[in-house]
């Protein structure tokens, strides 16, 4: 869906044509903390200084619009509506007020005076449309309704949102039948390939006495790696069960819904923070959508905002299907905020609540590895891997993640039989190619094998940094030394402050003669060396090649001379 089907873009959009005020220094502190509250999206500071300031300017637009945006990033809808009330009286005209208000008519259940609103301005011309739908349906005119949603569908590019929202209606009042026809004849242009648009389908079928074609429909659409919420719907349906039909249940629930398709439609288009505002309108209008917490949580950890990422997926309850991907976002949100053992101790008690997911042990395993815990990392993804039946083509990482873990621990049979496997899962995946091809290179075996993985490897990733280091360095360790400059030059201008690829290109600008150049590129190196680095980047070995030389340093090691190695 484009943006511009939204009255806004981005909240810069919104804000823009809101003149900012100018204060004396008596309001100047609040106005100012709130500022700059707002550019770090400290969404509760804002809110504060904001309401701080209107106490002293009420009728000012900015602050009002401020203030409003804060509390609906919060989720704070309630809060936020008598500012966006007095907005209205001033006669400001505001999107992000026409949001708190509309949200207000449809909790008071208040449709009526909803299209009304929705008459003389509104939020944006898809969700006016399909909001105005719902609401004909809420106050009892179902083919008004139905209508409403047909005029939406002939909007360009709303069809789909229109079909979909249209389906769920017919359902929420058991028009299955309907509902089913509408999933068949395509004209949801897709919408109903998203997780929330099959389940709802499997549900609607479900209810048509037609389980074996609902469970088909799952299974073509996820495989046989299902999460607990797929796997608890799909076992009720194997079982004989009718499930009951509960993606919309209200005229609310539907408006809950435009909100939540415009948010997951957005996720990608839009700025976070302005995602994030449909985001927490579908979870103030329903509670229990558990997709919109998490959708929630997901936008405010990619605005920094941890803290609050991790108390939205504390929100979802420990018997929702869904707990689990909670805990494992919150785990993460957790490790971002620099809280790694709450993030260990949240995975390690998911293990023992879920520990029949796999991903839940491949998550730990991850931050195992993360945190330098290698032996502990195998034991969790070995723990994982016991858990599938048949490894398929996504496994691949789970493996590559493993073969990395029995690496760094000095087990190198280990790690080299993951990698091959995950190569048998995925043959072409450039990460596993590179891993693998890399390793080899620096263990000086299967050298052209290894070159043979790294040059594929380049031609699937041309852009990244590592890999055309790769891809130099495997060329100087052949001896290929002319060859070598040109791709070790591309991965430093890739990865300019990278202290390996620095060093790299030191030894290889020392190879061809270059020795100036190559001390400093080794100086440029060291300068690049931090704690997270270090190891790998090996400090006293470039130190000791500025005082001696490269091919000093490698006769000290037992190498092979540079001589012996030329390539030409």
């Amino acid at each position: 869906m484009a943006i511009k089907l939204i009255k806004s873009v981005a909240l810069s959009a919104i804000l823009a044509t809101v003149s900012l005020p100018v204060y004396s220094d008596g309001l100047a502190g609040s106005y100012l903390a709130a500022r700059q509250a707002s550019y770090g999206s400290d969404y509760a500071a804002a809110a504060r200084y904001f309401s701080q300031a209107l106490t002293n300017d009420p009728t000012n637009p900015a602050l009002q619009e401020n203030a409003v945006l804060a509390y609906l990033s919060l989720g704070q809808i309630d809060r936020a509506m008598p500012i966006a009330r007095k907005m209205v009286s001033d006669e400001h005209q505001s999107q992000l007020a026409e949001m708190a208000l509309t949200a207000g008519l449809v909790e008071d259940g208040n449709y009526g005076d909803l299209i009304a609103r929705l008459d003389s301005g509104g939020v944006g011309p898809l969700v006016d449309g399909l909001m105005r739908a719902w609401s004909e349906i809420g106050r009892g005119a179902m083919s008004d309704g139905l209508a409403a949603f047909d005029a939406v569908s002939e909007e360009p590019g709303l069809g789909g949102f229109a079909a979909f929202h249209k389906a769920l209606a017919l359902a929420s009042v058991g028009d299955f039948e309907g509902a089913n026809a509408i999933y068949l004849d395509g004209s949801m242009n897709g919408v109903q390939l998203t997780r929330r648009g099959v389940m709802s389908e499997v549900e609607v079928l479900s209810q048509l006495d037609m389980n074996a074609e609902a469970i088909a429909r799952i299974d073509d659409a996820f495989g046989a790696d299902l999460d607990p919420a797929l796997r608890a719907m799909r076992d009720r349906l194997v079982a004989g069960e009718v499930l009951p039909f509960t993606y919309v249940r209200s005229a609310a629930d539907g408006i809950a819904e435009v909100y939540f398709s415009i948010a997951n439609a957005l996720r990608n288009e839009a700025n976070a923070d302005y995602t994030l505002l449909y985001a927490r309108l579908a979870e103030y209008l329903r509670p229990d959508h558990t997709e919109a917490l998490l959708l929630t949580a997901e936008l405010l950890e990619s605005l920094g905002r941890y803290e609050l990422a991790s108390e939205t997926y504390q929100r979802v309850p420990a018997d929702d299907p869904s707990f689990h991907a909670a805990e494992m976002g919150r785990a993460e949100a957790l490790r971002e905020a620099g809280r790694t053992e709450a993030a260990l101790e949240v995975l390690e008690s998911l293990t023992r609540s879920h520990g029949n997911v796999p991903y839940v042990h491949t998550a730990l395993g991850d931050l195992r590895r993360q945190e330098r815990n290698f032996e502990g990392a195998v034991q969790a993804y070995d723990t994982a891997i016991s858990l599938y039946e048949t490894l398929e083509q996504r496994q691949w990482f789970l493996l590559y993640a493993r073969g990395i873990s029995h690496e760094r621990l000095g087990e190198w049979e280990k790690s080299e039989a993951d990698f091959r496997q995950a190569l048998e899962l995925n043959p072409e995946q450039p990460q596993v190619l590179n891993y693998l091809g890399y390793s080899l290179v620096e263990k000086q075996i299967k050298l052209d094998e290894a070159l043979d993985m790294i040059e594929r490897a380049v031609a699937a990733r041309p852009d990244s940094g590592y890999i055309v280091d790769s891809l130099g360095w495997v060329l100087f360790r052949l001896g290929r030394f002319e060859e070598s400059v040109a791709h070790m030059e591309r991965a430093s201008e890739l990865m300019p402050v990278d202290p390996v690829v620095t060093d790299h290109l030191g030894d290889v600008y020392w190879a061809v003669g270059r020795k100036l150049e190559a001390q400093f590129q080794w100086r440029r190196a060291l300068s690049f060396v931090d704690e997270e680095t270090e190891e790998e980047a090996k400090p006293d070995r470039i130190r000791r090649k500025l005082e001696v030389g490269l091919d000093v340093v490698l006769e000290e090691e037992g190498a092979e001379p540079l001589a012996a190695l030329d390539g030409d």
